[in-house]
């Protein structure tokens, strides 16, 4: 088959996107981005728009689609959303002045971790890209980086499951990795593009040094604390070079690198954050029925970022937490001063991401329309925080730092029309006043007809022409008319053009000029608008680090007075944080389903940790409420720790450096994990990983396999977390009551329940957290209160009295069994018993063989008969 014959219009889209095989390539073609071939197909249907065709007559036509250029970029939004690259090829040349084919180059690829537009990311979300290197033998480095704002960091270890929990912590909206890693089984979730590149020109050594500190303009690695962390060089340097290819320029509009230090946030791995559905509900969805979703009542984007950062990492020490909640306080305490506050940040927009368009040259004229309406906010801000009476000292620090960058917003105030053009091409960007040689263009192309009408005027009164008109043709363009009975004389600088049967026609050297000037004024006004503007930008790109230091402040006000306004809405306190390990919490809630049910349909709980019992079982019915108590208690912990007032009566909180948290049951079948897998891996980390300051939310261990296997791994946990350090704080949810007989037992373990009552064959879930163990599990009452049909009920209830009779019969002869058929320890023979419940007894039997012919089988419990076991092992071996 004959390839077919290309143009030169599709030669030269094929040679471009020979050098971008893996994005779609927009290819800029008048007033649309058309694409072609493959692109157009996959386009055509992730867009839905009308796949069409070049040449459809041909014998080889062209599959092709396109989009408007000025509403390109809802489709792109739509196709970075699905994970897509994409490269803009645009014309480099105007095409007036084009010898031939436009000349096109490619000047920006999005992805979804680098498009600074508004086109994928939440306002108040951050948008990482992130890159991950493993080294066999050193562990293996992770940085990521928001090139909306600059921000930028990472960490080093030894252990590469510790930097891939990290990533799932992060949650970048891209991963670059080298070619030859794959992505282990365990991270099968992760919603991140995954980018490989290859290791040259990305993650090699040298080469990723230099494009570091190119970028970040240092002469040494240890200004970046970078120094002694090569395998973190390498993943800043990925992210340099990636950005530096799709921005199509060099990159110095990231902040200065900062490795992140662990030594002053609480840990808490990114199942933590799953299980307590600090940002997505179990199902996977933000919003309602999540943490940040209650405690959000930030106003600009830059505060609800600071909110999630602090969500993400707690702090760990006692001084960050007081001064943040001192300020906190300040803002529960002054609803007046909270509520003006508010009333002014709620019109600034996102300086940072403002700041860095503008910076990069990514900018629209509205972007300087928000950021001017932002600066006009900040002299009221700094009134409204000067005028507290006795700030705290953290306030202070954040006013001594104030800049209100007035010149600029002055700047901006002069220059800016309220609604400019979004096309920067196409002027109607700035008032009148601001520029002399634009304030005239702007005459001539909104006024021109009142300015000739003035020219003609004149000459009317200068040469008393009375019965002059002006006109116009397309042959020689304007002129003056006069009739040919007119008795006035002709002025000497009038130059006739053109004689008809009743008038003559002149023209004027005054005439001709103001001609030229209004044909060329329009082209001549974009054309000034556009250096103003660029004048413009490059003024704001200059203040950027100003932006910055202002963003910052704005985050941290933000931040305070959206905790203090929750607060005050949910009637929450002001926690006590001390360095020991007590806990203590009355009529504590749990904020997210408080906020859901309304605080008149929640029952608040009293809880305790202490030298007296540091290992809490909390048993009780299904539906009772157990996992709410266990994540509530999670849940003040970490809102103490940001600096936040948590929802309780009160609360003495020793400070934790982790929380971790297994509760619910979820599987991971495509990598071959069931859901007791998936259980024991989260058991297994957190018996790995936590110290004497954890604290720990363990919810039905066990549950996933058969009954004594799964009790006997809840035990040992039990016995593990009681035994080390002292006892590690930890509320352990459980429906084996076998556990609740370890009190008494093992040091540190105390049992608590959840009341039920019975009235009248109906169970009611009293919500209350109380001392001592649940009587049993109501599992088949809560079957009928969840609709199961009340045959199968009551078919339940009789196969469980059937079960229960049955258990303790077999239970009772598979002792006896044991004793009368087989040694049961050295020196012991087995002797013949009957089926009385009391064999006589004869002076030459065993001891222990004396005391089973004498125990109640049927009314031991797992506790004792394990104690009896043990009791009897002890005297074999002293023998």
């Amino acid at each position: 088959m004959s390839k077919p014959k290309l143009t030169p219009m599709l030669e030269q889209y094929l040679r471009i996107k020979e050098e971008y095989p893996d994005a779609l390539l927009f290819y800029r073609m008048g007033d649309f981005y058309e694409l072609f071939f493959e692109d157009a197909e996959k386009a055509s249907r992730e867009l839905q728009i009308a796949l069409t065709s070049r040449n459809p007559h041909a014998d080889h036509p062209v599959p092709m689609c396109g989009v408007p250029h000025h509403a390109k970029n809802e489709y792109l939004k739509q196709l970075l959303e699905k994970g897509f690259k994409i490269a803009i090829c645009d014309q480099v040349e105007d095409p007036k002045e084009a010898k031939g084919l436009v000349k096109r180059e490619v000047t920006r690829v999005l992805t979804p971790g680098t498009v600074v537009e508004d086109l994928v990311h939440d306002q108040g979300e951050n948008q990482f890209l992130a890159a991950l290197f493993l080294d066999d033998q050193s562990g293996g480095g992770l940085a990521w980086a928001d090139c909306t704002t600059g921000e930028w960091t990472g960490l080093v270890s030894r252990d590469p499951d510790v930097l891939w929990q990290w990533v799932g912590k992060v949650a970048p909206r891209e991963l670059l990795l080298p070619r030859d890693c794959r992505i282990p089984a365990g991270q099968g979730q992760m919603t991140a593009r995954v980018t490989h590149v290859p290791i040259a020109g990305y993650f090699d050594p040298k080469g990723a040094q230099d494009r570091v500190l190119r970028a970040q303009q240092v002469a040494s690695l240890d200004v970046l604390d970078l120094a002694d962390k090569p395998l973190l060089v390498r993943c800043c340097g990925a992210i340099v070079a990636y950005l530096t290819q799709t921005q199509k320029q060099d990159l110095t509009c990231l902040a200065p690198f900062s490795p992140l230090h662990l030594s002053g946030q609480v840990m808490l791995d990114e199942v933590t954050e799953r299980n307590l559905e600090l940002f997505t509900r179990m199902d996977g969805r933000k919003g309602k029925g999540t943490l940040l979703h209650v405690m959000d009542q930030t106003m600009t984007p830059m505060g609800k970022r600071l909110l999630g950062k602090r969500l993400h990492q707690p702090f760990k020490d006692l001084a960050p937490i007081e001064a943040n909640q001192e300020v906190v306080r300040l803002f529960f305490n002054d609803p007046e001063l909270t509520d003006k506050v508010r009333a002014a940040l709620d019109t600034v927009y996102d300086v940072e991401r403002l700041s860095t368009r503008i910076y990069l040259n990514r900018c629209t004229p509205k972007d300087f329309v928000a950021l001017r309406q932002s600066l006009s906010r900040f002299p009221r801000l700094q009134e409204l925080l000067q005028e507290v009476a006795q700030p705290p000292r953290l306030l202070k620090k954040v006013l001594a730092g104030w800049d209100n960058l007035e010149a600029l917003g002055e700047l901006l105030q002069r220059a800016l029309l309220d609604n400019p053009n979004h096309l920067i091409t196409e002027g109607g960007l700035f008032k009148q006043g601001f520029d002399a040689q634009l304030d005239e263009l702007i005459e001539l192309t909104e006024h021109g007809e009142a300015t000739l009408t003035r020219l003609r005027d004149k000459e009317q009164q200068e040469n008393h022409l009375s019965k002059l008109k002006l006109g116009f043709n397309r042959v020689f363009g304007y002129y003056f008319e006069l009739s040919k009975a007119s008795k006035e004389p002709v002025p000497e600088h009038f130059i006739r053009r053109q004689t008809l049967v009743n008038s003559e026609r002149y023209i004027t050297q005054e005439l001709k000029e103001l001609e030229e000037k209004l044909l060329s004024a329009a082209q001549k006004r974009k054309s000034r608008e556009y250096d103003l503007f660029t004048r413009l930008r490059e003024q704001v790109a200059a203040m950027r680090d100003r932006f910055m230091a202002m963003a910052g402040i704005l985050a941290q006000i933000d931040y305070w007075q959206g905790l203090g306004h929750a607060a005050r809405r949910w009637s929450w306190v002001a926690p006590r944080l001390h360095t020991g390990l007590e806990l203590s919490i009355k009529g504590g809630r749990h904020p997210v389903v408080e906020a859901v049910q309304g605080s008149a349909s929640y029952i608040p709980n009293d809880l305790h940790m202490g030298e007296d019992g540091k290992v809490l079982l909390v048993t009780g019915p299904n539906m009772a409420g157990k996992s709410t108590v266990l994540r509530q208690t999670a849940l003040i912990m970490i809102m103490a720790q940001m600096g936040s007032l948590v929802p309780a009566e009160q609360a003495y909180l020793g400070l934790c450096d982790r929380i971790f948290s297994r509760v619910g049951a979820s599987d991971n079948l495509a990598q071959g994990q069931s859901t007791f897998m998936v259980e024991m891996s989260e058991t297994a980390r957190i018996l790995r990983q936590a110290g004497k300051r954890s604290l720990i939310i363990l919810d039905e261990i066990g549950r996933g396999t058969s009954t004594f296997d799964g009790l006997s791994l809840a035990w040992a946990v039990v016995e593990e977390l009681a035994r080390r350090q002292g006892g590690i704080r930890t509320l352990f949810a459980t429906h084996y009551h076998e556990l609740t007989g370890l009190e008494g037992d093992i040091d540190q373990v105390r049992n608590l329940n959840i009341a039920v009552k019975e009235w009248k064959g109906e169970i009611i879930f009293l919500r209350r957290l109380v001392p001592g163990p649940a009587d049993r599990s109501y599992g088949i009452e809560v079957a009928r209160l969840a609709g199961v049909p009340m045959p199968v009920v009551q078919r339940a209830r009789e196969i469980l009295e059937q079960l229960e009779k049955s258990s303790k019969r077999q239970h009772g002869q598979a002792v006896r069994e044991m004793v009368t058929r087989e040694p049961l320890l050295p020196g012991l023979a087995g002797t013949q018993a009957d089926d009385a419940p009391h064999a006589p007894q004869s002076p030459d039997l065993h001891p222990i063989v004396r005391e089973l012919q004498n125990m109640d089988i049927d009314g031991l419990t797992p506790l004792e008969a394990l104690t009896i076991l043990s009791k009897w092992k002890q005297h074999v071996h002293n023998r």
